[in-house]
């Protein structure tokens, strides 16, 4: 069985989503954000970044949201390109550019103060300049989304959600949320694609029943609300 350390409504929501797929046995452990616990010597000896998530899994702990998603999508040939296919180098080439593009621009949106410093003028700076390459990076993504690829925004009927499409969900999601000193800045209404796409996969079964686990709603990608978890806290 798989663990999953998480905190609601992080990172690891994407391998929740993405192990209630592929229906395989995990438990979860909770890692209590109000008390630091990401920083504790257990878990940072699982993950030194003292990031989430971490799954453990029997081949040992696997850290980084690409890559535990890629190591799971491998093992159960399932959710992603296979290796030798040809749409493996396209779908690589995208799920980087969100990991270490769209992902790292959202850290850096919500903790600006871990870049900048507290002062506001500085913050302000920083968050027009981010903003900007995030909607840039929209952008690019509601033109991919429209491009007939099997591993982005496919129609389910066809199949299940990929790897890719929960990790761009989970991004729309808290790109409405976050920061909240700025709640409001993002409309996914101005991508008529991705928000149509982000209406269809929360009504996806998996998603639905991943999002009741965290108490994230009933529209958490399309017009998200604050989660409220029965354990826990996002921040």
């Amino acid at each position: 069985m798989f663990c999953l350390h998480y905190a609601p409504d992080n990172a690891s929501m994407i391998i929740r989503l993405t192990l209630e797929e592929l229906k395989v046995p995990y438990r979860c452990a909770l890692v209590d954000r109000k008390a630091n616990a990401q920083r504790a010597e257990h878990y940072t000896s699982l993950n030194p970044r003292g990031l989430i998530p971490v799954l453990e899994t029997p081949d040992g702990a696997i850290f980084e949201t690409a890559a535990i998603l890629l190591w799971l999508s491998e093992q159960h040939n399932a959710m992603a390109p296979a290796p030798n296919s040809p749409e493996r180098g396209t779908f690589l080439k995208w799920l980087i550019y969100v990991s270490n593009g769209l992902h790292t621009d959202l850290r850096q949106l919500f903790y600006p103060n871990q870049y900048v410093g507290s002062e506001q003028s500085l913050q302000d700076q920083f968050f027009e300049i981010t903003s900007a390459r995030v909607i840039e990076n929209l952008t690019h993504l509601e033109d991919l989304s429209t491009q007939g690829h099997s591993w982005f925004n496919a129609p389910l009927s066809n199949g299940s959600p990929s790897i890719f499409d929960y990790y761009v969900a989970l991004c729309l999601r808290w790109l409405a949320l976050y920061p909240q000193n700025r709640a409001g800045w993002f409309d996914l209404r101005n991508f008529p694609n991705l928000f149509a796409f982000a209406q269809r996969l929360e009504q996806h079964p998996t998603a639905v029943t991943a999002c009741a686990a965290e108490g994230l709603g009933s529209t958490p990608f399309s017009a998200p609300s604050y989660a409220t978890p029965k354990e826990g806290s996002a921040t």
